[in-house]
C-alpha cells in the first residue's frame, strides 16, 4: 500500500541526537576511488537506517573518518533539552535518545486509555489507544491529558515522538524523521541533522473509542507495564534510552497521581534477538507477574517471536521501535500497537534523500529479517517510483550471522552503483569495513 507523502525540512539545532545514518552528501563533496565496473574517480554515497547506525556504531571505527559524512534516515523528532535532560537524570550515562521518545510516548498512551477506560485490563483499554492520539483537545503530557479526561473531555496526545495520529492499526499515519550524518570523529554530527515529516495525517482513524468512564473512576488493581526491551544482543545501543524513557514515563504518570488511583507498577526485562530465546523467557515471566501491557520489542523480528504468546494472552503489547510493515495487517486480536512509523513512511524518506543527492544508481544491502526485507522492499518501489528503472536498483539480503561478507561487499564493486545503502544492525561495522577497503565506503 502506498502512504500519502507530505514532507518539511526543519531548520536543525545542536540539540538533536540520535542515532542511525549514513553516507556521503549528494555526490559533489570529494571523489573517491570506485571500485568495480567503470573505474576511475567516483564519490559512493553510504546511507544507512535506523536499525544499524548510531553513536554506538562508531565505537566500532578506531581510524578517524572511518564513518565521515555517511547519511541516514531514522524516525526522530527535534528533542527539547527539556526531555533529553529528564532522561539524563534518569541515566547520566546515555549517549544517543534513540527511541526514548516513542518508548515515553507508548507508556503514557496506555495510562491515558486506561484512565478513559475506568479498567486495567487491556480488553477494556485497547479499544481507547488509537482514539488518545486524534480528535478532543490537544494536551502534551500525561499530567495535562488526565486534567481533561477528569473533566469529562477527550484528549488528543501530542507526544514527545510527535503528533502520532494512529490509523485504524494502531501506529502512526505521519511520522517526523531526522536526516542524521557522521562527522569526522566517527560520531553524530548534530549540528548537521535535518528533518522531515513523512505521511499523510488523513490517514489517521475516525474511531475515537467507547463512551469513557465516570470522570474519577479508581480501581483497586494498578496499572501494571512490563518491559521488553533489548539490554543485550544486536540492539542494545538502544536498550538504554528506552529503559530511560519507560523510567521517566512512569515517574511523570505517578507524580501525577497515577491510574485510577493507583501508582503505575513496572516490571522490566530483557528482549535479546533473534539469535537467542531470551524473549520468550522474558515474556512467560511478564504474563506470570499478570503485566496488562507490555512495552517492546524492539527489534521486528523478536517481536513476531512473541506477539501471539502475548496478545493470545490478552495482554497489550506496545512496541517503540518495531518498524517493519508485517504488523500492519498482523492477526493480533486489536492488541498490539506502536510509536514507532511503520517502513513504508521511512522508505519514502529514504528514497527522497537518496534521490536528493542526485543518485541514479543505488545498491542495497539488507539483512534477512522482517525489518530488513521490508524496508529494503519498500525502499526499491520508493526508488523506482521516483524515476530510477529497476536494473539501476541492486538489492542483495545477506545472512547477518555469516562469518564475513565479502561476496555481499564484491558484489557491490561489481555493481559500481552511485550510492549504497545499508539496512542492517551490529553486523554492518564488519560490511561498512569491507567497503571502506574497497575503496567505495564512506572514509576518503
Amino acid at each position: 500500500m502506498r502512504t500519502g507523502f507530505t514532507a518539511r525540512s526543519i531548520a536543525v539545532s545542536g540539540a538533536a541526537l540520535l542515532a542511525l545514518t549514513a553516507c556521503g552528501g549528494g555526490g559533489e563533496e570529494g571523489t573517491a576511488t570506485g571500485g568495480g565496473g567503470g573505474g576511475g574517480e567516483k564519490q559512493v554515497n553510504i546511507y544507512g537506517t535506523d536499525g544499524n547506525m548510531g553513536n554506538a556504531l562508531g565505537e566500532s571505527f578506531s581510524e578517524q573518518g572511518a564513518l565521515a559524512g555517511m547519511r541516514g534516515t531514522t524516525p526522530l523528532t527535534e528533542l527539547g533539552s527539556d526531555f533529553t535532560d529528564r532522561l539524563l537524570e534518569v541515566d547520566p550515562n546515555l549517549q544517543d535518545y534513540n527511541y526514548a521518545g516513542e518508548t515515553y510516548d507508548a507508556i503514557v498512551i496506555t495510562a491515558l486509555a486506561a484512565q478513559l477506560s475506568g479498567s486495567t485490563e487491556a480488553s477494556a483499554f485497547a479499544p481507547y489507544v488509537n482514539g488518545i492520539t486524534f480528535g478532543g483537545d490537544t494536551c502534551s503530557d500525561f499530567a495535562s491529558c488526565l486534567e481533561i479526561i477528569n473533566g469529562g473531555g477527550n484528549p488528543d496526545y501530542d507526544g514527545i515522538s510527535g503528533p502520532l495520529s494512529f490509523t485504524q492499526a494502531g501506529e502512526p499515519a505521519q511520522a517526523s524523521f531526522g536526516i542524521l550524518q557522521f562527522g569526522e570523529e566517527n560520531q553524530l554530527d548534530d549540528t548537521a541533522t535535518e528533518y522531515v515529516l513523512t505521511g499523510d495525517e488523513a490517514e489517521a482513524a475516525t474511531d475515537e473509542g467507547p463512551a469513557p468512564a465516570a470522570p474519577g473512576t479508581t480501581s483497586a488493581d494498578p496499572l501494571v507495564i512490563g518491559t521488553l526491551l533489548p539490554l543485550t544482543g544486536n540492539l542494545a545501543f538502544l536498550g538504554p534510552p528506552e529503559v530511560a524513557g519507560a523510567r521517566l514515563a512512569v515517574n511523570d504518570i505517578n507524580a501525577a497521581g497515577g491510574v485510577l488511583g493507583q501508582p503505575v507498577q513496572i516490571v522490566e526485562g530483557d528482549s535479546g534477538d533473534t539469535s537467542t530465546d531470551t524473549a520468550t523467557q522474558t515474556v512467560d515471566r511478564l504474563l506470570q507477574a499478570n503485566v496488562d501491557a507490555i512495552i517492546g520489542a524492539a527489534s521486528s523480528g523478536v517481536s513476531l517471536t512473541v506477539i501471539d504468546a502475548i496478545t493470545g494472552a490478552g495482554v497489550l503489547q506496545f512496541s517503540p521501535a518495531n518498524t517493519s510493515d508485517q504488523f500492519t495487517t498482523y492477526n493480533d486480536n486489536n492488541l498490539y500497537f506502536r510509536t514507532a512509523p511503520p517502513d513504508t513512511l521511512q522508505a519514502r524518506a529514504l528514497a527522497d534523500l537518496i534521490i536528493a543527492d542526485g543518485n541514479n544508481t543505488v545498491g542495497i544491502l539488507a539483512l534477512n529479517d522482517p525489518y530488513g526485507t521490508g524496508l529494503a522492499e519498500n525502499t526499491r518501489n520508493n526508488l523506482i517510483e521516483s524515476g530510477l528503472a529497476e536494473d539501476d536498483i541492486q538489492s542483495i539480503i545477506y545472512d547477518p550471522q555469516a562469518a564475513n561478507f565479502d561476496s555481499e561487499v564484491q558484489e557491490m564493486v561489481n555493481f559500481n552503483p552511485d550510492a549504497i545503502v545499508v539496512i542492517g544492525f551490529e553486523e554492518s561495522a564488519r560490511i561498512i569495513e569491507g567497503l571502506n577497503a574497497q575503496g567505495i565506503g564512506p572514509a576518503r
